[in-house]
């Protein structure tokens, strides 16, 4: 079966006040063991074909361009399908002309850049290393060296955004013609420092009127933009939506490699450990650390597949729940789906389940619900 794989990298120059994302600053001098030790553990996807790559982290741009060699290296002998999508992370101010050509080398035919916000009052406020300029430099180089599909990550809901901040980094990004674009709302994590700075009333937020002005005028301008929103938070050019993540929301398989990482095959979860020296040692098999199964059962694939699934725009296809589970849809989710139709939170029409505009503005509430 062809599967998606998605690599983990949880180095980090420094980590943003906002991130609770399996990632680390001030241990680069294990970036080679660790290296060699994911390329092991690269090595054991080499079994299926494989229709996706995409590289997260921490800030993947940030790793050695040793490192890169040992990983390019088992990336190399993957069963990787012809035309397939091939994403790495980056961050401005971790990446230059030979390290972008070095992924290039590697296959790597899609970037995706990490910039939050136009302002740098806002950058520096967030922990972000980087200013709007680097952000520009990193983006232009890319351009220049032949990177034809880029997505530029943006944030609302900031630590004193105002509506007119978040318009102008949208007119500005859209200027730069990216192929596509995610914006994402801020989520306070607990865990992090902007939790900390939330809890002890020092972090000044949007109100929620603010923030959801700011997620409507992100549809109205990106449409006009010829932008599509194919799910909550992205945005693509025709036919550049990616499909690595499409595998996540449709409930589709995928192997995850590195520290941390996840994989969803055969119904079954699995969980590598998160910390670097832990991880480490297990894929050498030596300490204390491994791998956590959960076997899925089907009411945990039924859900994940309505959580997943209402996140994409187009929604769940009755044919497609009926064909993975079999069942009629409304045997099992009837009351939940009337009772969202008749407060205008979903919409059933052509044979499909989606959330409505409002609906989306409420999809917290709303999926909830779909806990069986």
């Amino acid at each position: 079966m062809d599967r998606g794989l998605y690599i983990h990298i949880p180095f980090c120059k420094s980590k943003c006040l906002y991130c609770d994302f399996c990632s680390y600053s001030g241990m680069s001098g294990l970036m080679t063991d660790y290296s060699k030790a994911l390329a092991g553990e690269i090595a054991e996807a080499a079994v299926d074909g494989i229709k996706s790559i995409f590289i997260g982290g921490g800030t993947p741009t940030y790793l050695s361009l040793e490192g890169w060699g040992i990983i390019g290296e088992a990336i190399g002998r993957l069963n990787l399908m012809e035309g397939a999508e091939f994403t790495v992370e980056a961050n401005p101010g971790t990446f230059d002309e030979e390290k972008l050509k070095a992924l290039m080398d590697m296959g790597a035919n899609r970037l995706s850049i990490g910039l939050q916000a136009v302002q740098d009052s806002h950058l520096k406020r967030l922990g972000r290393i980087h200013t709007y300029g680097e952000f520009l430099k990193g983006y232009r180089t890319a351009r220049k060296l032949g990177f034809g599909n880029i997505n530029v990550d943006l944030m609302f809901g900031l630590p004193g955004q105002s509506l007119e901040d978040w318009k102008e980094s949208l007119q500005k990004i859209a200027e730069l013609d990216p192929e596509h674009i995610s914006c994402y709302s801020l989520i306070i994590e607990e865990g992090t420092e902007f939790w900390r700075l939330y809890e002890e009333g020092s972090l000044q937020l949007p109100d929620e009127e603010t923030e959801r002005a700011m997620y409507r005028h992100t549809l109205e301008f990106l449409r006009e933009k010829g932008y599509s929103q194919y799910e909550i938070s992205n945005f693509s050019k025709p036919g550049k939506e990616c499909r690595h993540n499409l595998i996540y929301w449709n409930l589709e398989e995928y192997i995850g490699c590195g520290a941390g990482a996840h994989s969803f095959v055969d119904g079954v979860r699995l969980s590598n450990p998160s910390g670097v020296e832990e991880y480490i040692g297990f894929m050498e098999g030596r300490g204390p650390g491994k791998r956590e199964v959960h076997e899925n059962t089907a009411e945990d694939t039924m859900e994940e597949f309505m959580f997943m699934g209402l996140r994409k725009t187009a929604g769940i296809g009755l044919s497609d729940f009926r064909e993975r589970f079999g069942q009629d849809i409304y045997q099992v989710y009837g009351d939940v789906i009337r009772k969202f139709q008749g407060r205008g939170l979903l919409a059933a029409e052509g044979g499909r389940i989606r959330l409505t505009d409002k609906g989306v503005e409420l999809s917290n509430s709303v999926m909830c619900e779909f806990i069986l």
